[in-house]
């Protein structure tokens, strides 16, 4: 007999999405392409304002976007639940060059 469990997806971007709808009760809509596949996000304001913050405030940044599969179609599937978590992308310091030996 199976063992039950939960599949969630994270999906990571950099960029701000180009197209956003705010569709009912002010959610924003997006669409995220990876691996070939259109992911359409539906997040509520609270969530959706932390990459909003994140374009203002840092240089560099990464999301993460986790959720459930939801309706599958030709070109992708929805996030269902999306949750949105935002970390400051620092550059990595540069190597000191090594002193010939």
């Amino acid at each position: 007999m199976p063992v039950l469990g939960k599949m969630e997806v994270i999906i990571k971007i950099s960029e701000f999405p180009a197209e956003v709808k705010t569709t009912t009760n002010q959610w924003k809509e997006f669409i995220v392409e990876a691996d070939g596949k259109q992911i359409t996000i539906t997040a509520k304001p609270k969530m959706f304002n932390k990459i909003e913050q994140a374009k203002q405030q840092f240089p560099q940044w990464v999301a993460a976007i986790n959720g459930k599969i939801g309706d599958m179609n030709e070109k992708g599937f929805s996030l269902v639940d999306a949750s949105i978590q935002v970390f400051e992308k620092k550059p990595k310091p540069e190597a000191a060059p090594q002193p010939a030996s």
